[in-house]
Parts: structure tokens; sequence; C-alpha cells
């Protein structure tokens, strides 16, 4: 059975569509992803999950309760990291994990969450002189001290650098490796496809695709694109002639080919043929965020 059951989800503020009859479904123990732009209604999607927004139509179903009516059982089975969230200044790491803890029945052992998430050195830090890095681990710990079978983490690294962005990811792995069911939503490609077993792609309020990431990659098509740099001139004509390649471009001294089978083994050895060296060789292949234009018809920033 899935933990989670989203059917035919509606929400409106006032002549705005937030979500447009959004329906999906999460397994227990995956990591099921909701990608899409700032304004999709991926936060008031999950909201409506949480219990925090009623829905104006659909219904939805968690751990099988009623978000709205089961409250307070969800919220004993639930943790939840909010996209924007703060502590009291001088409150210290530890006292907040004690606080949390307070509010469940069978919470988490602090020192333990501490030390999971690299936060024992900062249990006596106090909240406003912590960093993006650690104030983000401490948010992921207080939505796991209550021991939750699903955890929902709402833009987990917005406003994270490139290193603490791929430790929080680490640690996230670590949550899976529990047995913790994630709902993670995200606007960053890279996220989605190294976390997710699962993504609801959603634009404009509606899911305009649910797979794996390999399967929405595998809905864009099965070009590859070849970069390189001719050590002497080739004619268009000797890789348009090959019946692997659909096009080739130039962009300044680079070699732009695009084509589908073993197309570079086609395109190396024609060129070894003619002992020109293919300097500044790159291959590259169809992604989550070519997946995402197809699907929308636009980038994602």
């Amino acid at each position: 059975m899935p933990v989670i059951e989203v059917a035919h989800l509606a929400k409106r503020y006032g002549d705005k569509v937030a979500v447009d009859d959004v329906s999906f479904t999460v397994e227990r123990g995956e990591v099921f992803g909701i990608l899409g732009p700032n304004g999709a209604g991926k936060t008031t999607t999950v909201e409506c999950l949480e219990g925090l927004r009623t829905p104006d139509q659909g219904t939805v179903s968690v751990l099988g309760l009623d978000p709205r009516r089961d409250t307070a059982e969800l919220r004993q089975r639930l943790g939840v990291q909010l996209q924007e969230s703060e502590l009291p200044d001088k409150l210290k790491v530890a006292e907040a994990l004690d606080l949390y803890a307070s509010f469940y029945r069978r919470p988490a052992d602090p020192e333990k969450l501490l030390a999971e998430l690299g936060l024992t050195e900062k249990r006596d830090t106090k909240f406003r002189k912590l960093s993006g890095g650690q104030k983000q681990r401490l948010s992921i710990a207080l939505a796991l001290i209550g021991s939750p079978e699903i955890a929902v983490l709402d833009e987990l690294t917005t406003g994270l650098d490139p290193q603490a962005r791929r430790d929080t990811w680490e640690l996230i792995e670590g949550v899976r490796d529990r047995g913790v069911t994630i709902l993670l939503v995200t606007h960053f490609m890279e996220e989605a496809e190294r976390l997710c077993d699962r993504i609801a792609v959603i634009d404009a309020g509606r899911v305009v695709a649910i797979d794996t990431p390999s399967g929405l990659v595998a809905r864009v098509n099965d070009e590859q694109r070849i970069r390189f740099r001719p050590s002497a001139p080739v004619p268009d004509e000797v890789f348009t002639a090959l019946p692997e390649v659909r096009t080739v471009e130039r962009r300044g001294g680079q070699v732009l080919v695009t084509g589908t089978g073993n197309v570079l083994h086609a395109v190396t050895s024609v060129l070894a043929r003619r002992q020109v060296i293919a300097g500044e060789l790159r291959v590259e292949q169809a992604n989550l965020d070519d997946a995402f234009v197809a699907l929308t018809g636009r980038k994602l920033d």
C-alpha cells in the first residue's frame, strides 16, 4: 500500500490556481521528488499533505490518515523540514533538539542524531552563530527527532554553497538507508537526479509526468552530442554522410555533431582515417534538464 495517496488535488488563492488536478502516490521506503520551478505549486501541494492547507478539491491520505482530520496523530509520524524556518537567535542546538523531542511520544536520541548529522561539536552553539549549512543540518535533525515514518524536505539545499549541498545530499542518502520514506521538493535538477527514485514534474500547478529519473530522460530521445576541436579542417559533408549523424554545427573552432547509435565510434573512425585529432573531445547525452524542457517547453532556472 502507498504511504501517500493524492488524488485530483486542487487549490486556488482567489483567481490564482496554485494546484490543478494533481495526483500521485508514494511507496514506503522510496525518495519521491516533486520537481518544478518556483511558483509551480510544489509547496502548496506538500502543505496540503502536512495538514497546513485545506484543499479546495480532491483527496489526500498520508499513512492512511486524513491530514486535516487526523492532524495530531499525523504529526507524530511525519517529520517536516520547511522551505523557510527560523529559531530564536539565542537558542542552542542541543536545546532546540531537546525541545522538539518533548513534542513526540517516541523521539530519537538527540545526542545520536547530533552525531549522525555532524553537529556534536555545535551542540552548545547558539542558532544565530551557525553557518547556512549547519542551520540546514539542524533543520533536518529537527525533522527527524520524532522518529518519523515519512520526512518531507522542502527546498532542502536552497542557498547552500556547492560543497554544503553535496554534504547534505550524503546525509539524506543516510536517512533513506534507515528506512525513512522521503518526499523531496526541489527545483535543482542535479539534486533530483541523484536522490530520487521517482519524480513528479510539476509545472503551472499540474503534473506533466511521473517516472524514474532515467525514465524521464528516456522520453526525450537517445541522441548524443559530440564536441571536439579538429586538428585540421574537415568538411561537414564528411560527417553528414555517416548514417549515425543527424546534424553538424560549428561554434568557433569547435565542431558539434549530434547523432544516435554508435555515433562516437563513427565520428572518431572517420577522423582517424583522415589523420585528424579530435582535441577537447566531450560526449554529452540527454539529461533531466533536457527532459524538463521536452515536457514543459522551457528550461528550469
